[in-house]
């Protein structure tokens, strides 16, 4: 309700002002949120509409008071220096809302939005930095839909790229596997591990030649991994298919799921790139180079620079794109890099290409949700994929500018309301702290015994693999339970430290904004207290032990609460003259669906584990506060039961937008 209020009385101030200006150029409306709410409930300030309406911000907000007249749900406004509008909601009205659970629904735009998240390569398990990405997109994917969207999610796969090969070498040149025992290896369970180390190992085997003749076999590996036909395309494809049913496993651990895989080998095969080449010659966004340190390649501009069309008179010949500013799409040797196959890619999410993929099933999750995988021939019945209104690419940080020159192909092409709608979801990267690095077991040295943070390589064979992180947490989590809760079974232990394990995961994921670097800590991603995962389940729990002493459904009585506490009885519990602390705690699970507004809006999904947590600390110092229970005043006592299941309610609608379930026992 609180994003439904603040929504009216923005837009009733507006009408106020457009009445009484007529014809002056108004800016939009912002509503703020005061630090106390002592101080109101929203704070407006005027002084944006000071030099449009010629008049001094007090006076505006003296004549916005005087003028906008009585708004359902709130119960006034005081004018405070310099120019400020502080906006107290009717109490009782709010809550009567909260608590009858009345969420009047936003405007929903229309068309499909796609989000592309995790694309790991295909060629060893998945590690820490991965799942980041993935929860990341997976949460944006929950809060988008929670905002009633309609959402596509993809996973593209680069099985045709230099990691890929790089294992192929591996199998090939340094251990001299044939097919049919790569074949066998691949069906062993948590072959993605032995690609790690091989992987690894292949690394070391190139920095050991100072001849680099070792390199030639990646190159003559990469070659042919593009051609269909080969036998090292065949071992290519089983390793990275092999690979990537692993990466689906891994994810799945974390109820994160795909509808598509997109992967590069079909966009080479199906001739994407060919069909966008074509359209970016024709409409001049690629120029071809003479001569220079790019002689023979394809160019464009590079995504920052100045456009020659920006500087008006500009000759032909200045409208050259030097050399410092150009970005190679193709190289002088014909092959096409990673941007210019991206290009073609995106022109196919917003069904600009003239081309589609073929489709076939390639998982079924538990819930027979189906994930399907782009073919060279498909299945003919298959879901429609594609053709999106916005996207959303959560792809770390250092692809800023390969994200920036794809937008820029397609403004150059002259599709600018696509390029409006494509996101880079860009955040940083993850490490380890120096404690977590040696409870993994790795050998530190004095001075890295003194970082901030161990960062992690895939190459050099150093980080952590997902499900290695997630089985210690798992049993971290399941030491904790055994202590409290030994009465219970093996199997109700393992599942409710699971739920703790991945709780602490996804919250310690989130809590942090996209650009923090994140030095990952079991100790502190398991706290029990503290801005975390378990203190945000434990107040659940806590809430729902409050129903189970009193023998109450707490569903069914939130889905009552309206029957049990009349709308004078919230506004008497709720009175400002000493119910602020109450208060503060509704007011803050009446922003559930404002806070998720708010994280679409910035692509940050870290607002939603702040909201998480100082509703667990709201609601925590409620609780040790008020003997509910015990509550002689039944009418006081029905309030009290009302504000923790609206509470409750929230939290756990909360956590679930995070991916997080609540246990039953802590």
């Amino acid at each position: 309700m609180y994003r439904h209020l603040e929504r009216r009385l923005a837009q009733r101030i507006h009408e106020t002002l457009r009445r009484r200006h007529p014809g002056a150029d108004l800016p939009n409306v912002v509503v703020e949120q005061p630090p106390k709410v002592e101080l109101g409930d929203f704070a407006l300030p005027t002084f944006p509409f000071a030099k449009p309406l010629r008049s001094a911000p007090l006076k505006i907000a003296e004549e916005i008071r005087a003028e906008v007249g009585p708004i359902e749900g709130i119960a006034g406004m005081q004018v405070a220096p310099p120019g400020y509008l502080n906006v107290s909601i009717d109490r009782a009205w709010m809550a009567a809302a909260l608590a009858a659970d009345q969420e009047p629904p936003a405007a929903i735009p229309p068309g499909k939005i796609l989000v592309e998240h995790s694309s790991i390569n295909p060629n060893k398990a998945a590690h820490i930095g991965h799942l980041r990405n993935a929860i990341l997109g997976d949460t944006f994917v929950r809060l988008l839909r929670y905002a009633g969207r309609e959402v596509n999610i993809q996973n593209y796969i680069d099985n045709t790229g230099v990691q890929v090969a790089d294992v192929v070498v591996g199998f090939m040149h340094i251990e001299k596997k044939s097919r049919a025992e790569i074949e066998a290896l691949a069906r062993q369970p948590r072959f993605d591990y032995y690609c790690w180390d091989l992987y690894a190992r292949v690394s070391q085997w190139y920095a050991q030649d100072k001849d680099k003749q070792n390199l030639q076999a990646r190159a003559r590996t990469l070659h042919a991994i593009e051609d269909a036909a080969s036998e090292i395309a065949a071992i290519a494809e089983l390793i990275s298919t092999a690979v990537l049913r692993r990466h689906l496993e891994t994810m799945d651990r974390l109820e994160i799921e795909y509808d598509l895989l997109p992967r590069e080998s079909e966009i080479l095969h199906l001739h994407f790139w060919e069909a966008a080449f074509a359209k970016l010659k024709e409409s001049g966004v690629l120029t071809y180079e003479t001569e220079g340190k790019n002689k023979g390649c394809w160019v464009m501009r590079r995504a920052g620079t100045s456009s020659p069309t920006e500087n008006l008179g500009d000759t032909e010949e200045s409208q050259e794109i030097s050399e410092e500013d150009q970005k190679v799409i193709v190289r002088s040797n014909g092959t096409v890099g990673y941007v210019g196959k991206d290009i073609a890619y995106h022109m196919w999410k917003f069904g600009l290409l003239g081309r589609d993929f073929g489709y076939r099933k390639f998982y079924r999750y538990p819930n027979q949700h189906d994930c399907w995988i782009s073919a060279i021939q498909g299945e003919k019945n298959h879901p429609h994929f594609g053709d999106v209104a916005e996207i959303y690419n959560v792809i770390d940080a250092r692809q800023s500018e390969a994200q920036n020159t794809v937008i820029e192909a397609l403004r150059g092409l002259g599709h600018n309301e696509a390029a409006n709608h494509y996101t880079h979801f860009s955040y940083e990267m993850v490490a380890l702290t120096p404690r977590c690095a040696a409870e993994l077991g790795y050998a530190l040295s004095e001075e890295d015994k003194t970082r901030s943070y161990i960062e992690v390589s895939g190459r050099k064979g150093f980080g952590v693999k997902a499900d290695d992180l997630l089985d210690q947490l798992i049993a971290s989590a399941k030491n904790e339970v055994d202590s409290r809760h030994p009465q219970l079974s093996d199997t109700e232990r393992v599942s409710i430290a699971t739920q703790i394990a991945i709780g602490a995961l996804r919250y310690f994921m989130l809590k942090f904004t996209k650009q923090s670097l994140i030095a990952f800590d079991f100790k502190e991603a398991l706290s029990f207290e503290g801005e975390t995962g378990p203190y945000a389940q434990y107040a659940v729990v806590r809430a729902t032990s409050i129903f189970k002493k009193a023998e109450i459904d707490p569903d069914t009585f939130c889905r009552d609460i309206t029957r049990n506490v009349s709308a004078a009885d919230f506004g008497k519990f709720l009175a400002r003259d000493n119910a602020d602390e109450f208060w503060e705690l509704w007011l803050a699970s009446a922003k559930t669906s404002y806070i998720v507004d708010q994280c679409i809006s910035t692509t940050e999904p870290a607002y939603l584990a702040k909201h998480a947590f100082q509703l667990s600390q709201l609601f925590n110092t409620f609780y040790h506060r008020h003997p509910i229970l015990s509550e002689p005043d039944e009418k006081r006592r029905q309030f009290l039961l009302a504000t923790v299941a609206v509470v409750r309610r929230e939290l756990i609608r909360t956590l679930a937008v995070m991916g997080i379930t609540v246990p039953p026992v802590m």
